[in-house]
């Protein structure tokens, strides 16, 4: 048994066609929240010598750096990183006490 014919039709074959762009694909700004979010961190944990405020900075700005694209500010996610990091150094080396829970003074 063998086929002589050609199943395929010919007369419906279409060429692909890309489907046209729709309006500009919604931005995450995720990663500039979170970097400005660090940013204010630590300069409050700098400031005010707040351990948790140095913490919270170095979360927000490793979340911002795993939510980062390939054509965001570099430099900015890498010195918002670097200024957290000094933060709790900071922190750490004014009071090497460990850090106690802010709502531990309010019971006092």
């Amino acid at each position: 048994m063998q086929l002589t014919s050609d199943p395929r039709r010919a007369d419906r074959e279409r060429r692909y066609k890309p489907p046209p762009p729709t309006s500009a694909p919604s931005e995450d700004l995720t990663t500039d929240y979170m970097n400005i979010l660090s940013m204010i961190f630590s300069m409050c944990g700098l400031m005010m010598r707040l351990k948790w405020c140095a913490w919270t900075a170095i979360f927000c700005s490793s979340i911002s750096v795993a939510n980062a694209r390939v054509s965001d500010d570099t430099k900015q996610i890498v010195s918002s990183f670097m200024l957290s990091i000094s933060a709790v150094a900071m922190s750490y080396l004014q009071n090497p006490a460990p850090m106690s829970p802010p709502w531990a003074s309010l019971m006092t």
